[in-house]
């Protein structure tokens, strides 16, 4: 029988994986070489959080000044702290890892002025925030590893105020499931836009290219666990057979009752 190799999703691996990242100058260049003029500096993203992501996140979420911003599952903050900084909002972030918790706290300083944002441990489906908490919401490549999307999208509905826009990225959903805007609408979301991302799997394809090439050096910096779970990710990708369900992004708007 051939063994089943997965790449590890346990909070573990992403605390391993955070804080590899986090000291890793090898890992940002080879992100920088593959996203080519898409890659935001500073941002230091483990995602495809690109100029093009940003710029719609920006147009779409529509925040004013002060506003509550939402991050679901904000690694170490890059993104979400960004676009607290171009939207002039506060930011709280939430992630099922201790270490990327750790570490977006201490990029925030980066990015915003002292108590303009928070990060907190919790789950896409139970993320611990009141009702009607946020403004706005955002989450990058995160949300599709929930345990159970249509459950995070009804927490999402929960915490995000009547008429708030949750700026989400994604693939599309198997033949056989939901589609996203049908989810959506059932968490009581309106969809408003759906844009296919057409340079993501370009972008992937060409850092998974660069893993094998710089795997000695990998392992030095990032450790066997990590370094393990990248180099295994880009191996299934590589060998997976295309055309792949398209990348989007979507913009959802809260139903105002």
């Amino acid at each position: 029988m051939t063994e089943t190799r997965t790449v590890g999703t346990a909070p573990d691996d992403y605390d391993a994986m955070h804080r590899a990242a986090q000291n890793s100058p090898l890992l940002h260049e080879l992100w920088a070489r593959a996203m080519g003029d898409e890659y935001p500096t500073g941002v230091e993203p483990t995602s495809s959080c690109s100029w093009w992501l940003l710029g719609h996140a920006v147009s779409a979420l529509r925040l004013r000044p002060g506003a509550r911003l939402v991050d679901l599952g904000c690694g170490r903050g890059g993104p979400g702290l960004w676009l607290a900084r171009a939207l002039s909002a506060r930011l709280t972030g939430v992630d099922v890892s201790a270490a990327a918790v750790e570490i977006a706290a201490q990029r925030a300083g980066d990015f915003v002025a002292p108590g303009r944002a928070e990060f907190h441990l919790g789950s896409f489906e139970q993320t611990g925030l009141p009702d009607r908490y946020a403004d706005g919401l955002v989450s990058v490549d995160a949300l599709p590893f929930s345990r159970d999307r249509q459950a995070a999208l009804r927490e999402a509905g929960r915490i995000v105020a009547p008429g708030g826009r949750f700026v989400l990225s994604v693939r599309e959903q198997p033949a056989d499931a939901d589609d996203w805007p049908t989810m959506a609408g059932k968490a009581g979301f309106d969809l408003e836009l759906l844009l296919d991302n057409t340079e993501h799997d370009g972008f992937w394809r060409r850092l998974f290219l660069s893993y094998p090439e710089n795997a000695a050096a990998l392992r030095a910096e990032l450790g066997e666990r990590a370094a393990d779970n990248l180099l295994l990710e880009a191996e299934l990708f590589l060998a997976a057979e295309p055309p792949r369900r398209r990348a989007q992004l979507l913009v959802l708007r809260r139903a105002s009752c």
